[in-house]
């Protein structure tokens, strides 16, 4: 039934247990796991910070960083195959946009941001719940 698995984590706590679901989903149905994290883009930044002059270094080291994070988290998962994905963009953008591109199945994003002022302005679970052409499975994570 869920053949093609994207998962978004950041490297936290609590995205780990939205991993760890998906990460069982994908046992269960021998299916595929797609791990996603986005990255920001710098802006000019002044003191010491990476120049607008050379804006690419910055997402260079945003993106090594992203890269990184999905490489301990997927070391991490055994018995499942699984594909990792780092872009630069909004993290409900980027899950949605990879999930789109896959034809995924299902996406799985923890609940955090789903109470208090987040949940009124916008959480990365909400704006995926609304925008995604697949199943959205929101694990209680917080």
């Amino acid at each position: 039934m869920f053949s093609n698995i994207v998962v978004g984590t950041d490297g936290s706590e609590t995205a780990a247990a939205a991993v760890a679901l998906a990460v069982d989903l994908a046992r269960k149905h021998d299916g595929k796991l797609h791990l996603v994290t986005a990255f920001r883009t710098p802006s000019a930044v002044g003191g010491g910070g990476v120049s607008a002059a050379d804006p690419s270094m910055g997402q260079g080291f945003s993106k090594l960083a992203a890269e990184k994070t999905l490489e301990q988290v997927a070391a991490g998962i055994e018995g499942v195959d699984v594909e990792t994905h780092s872009r630069a963009g909004a993290p409900a953008s980027v899950i949605v946009d990879v999930a789109d591109e896959l034809g995924a199945d299902l996406i799985v994003v923890g609940s955090k941001g789903m109470q208090g002022t987040r949940r009124i302005l916008g959480s990365v679970p909400n704006t995926v719940a609304h925008n995604a052409a697949c199943h959205v499975l929101v694990a209680k994570t917080s």
